[in-house]
């Protein structure tokens, strides 16, 4: 099937598969790199949560990541023992308890993700004229829009989910 160009910028199908390829790629790129910490994705997917939408239990964490809970019981315990988590009893239901992230978990997620932001703001200067550097702020509005749309259609809960971007530690 030959799509004319009109045809191929407009189809959202098209546009879906692209935007997943772009992203997935780019994302594997820039990943934070923790593995001289003993640290792996995962474990940086479950502090992300916690970065991104603040305190939480152990089972919302769980739906957060589309894991069962008992899969998140070791990483859980490796991330209080680098004191990157918090864990502290329900004041009414003693239970059930509540995640957070420690100073020293903010610190070395906020390093961790931005170490790649030199290397890449010297890309795009070097890459993107003005005009494409204003539309690479546009797209990443819309892949914020996209983000959140995923985020509230899947996560199950009412409110949408917070988004906190992380700042650089220069800012």
């Amino acid at each position: 099937m030959n799509l004319s160009n009109s045809e191929n910028t407009s189809n959202p199908t098209l546009c879906a598969h692209n935007l997943r390829r772009a992203v997935s790629q780019l994302a594997r790129k820039l990943r934070p790199n923790l593995r001289h910490e003993g640290v792996g994705a995962a474990t940086l997917s479950v502090v992300g949560q916690i970065y991104r939408a603040g305190r939480m239990t152990p089972s919302e964490l769980a739906h957060r990541e589309g894991v069962k809970i008992q899969s998140l019981t070791r990483v859980l315990k490796e991330l209080e023992l680098l004191d990157w988590i918090r864990r502290e009893p329900d004041a009414r239901d003693r239970r059930r308890s509540w995640l957070s992230l420690t100073r020293s978990g903010q610190r070395t997620l906020v390093l961790a993700a931005t170490e790649h932001d030199p290397r890449l703001a010297k890309l795009i200067a070097t890459l993107l004229d003005t005009e494409e550097r204003e539309l690479l702020m546009r797209a990443c509005s819309l892949l914020e829009r996209i983000d959140n749309a995923l985020g509230h259609a899947t996560s199950g809960y009412e409110e949408p989910p917070q988004r906190v971007w992380i700042r650089h530690p220069t800012q």
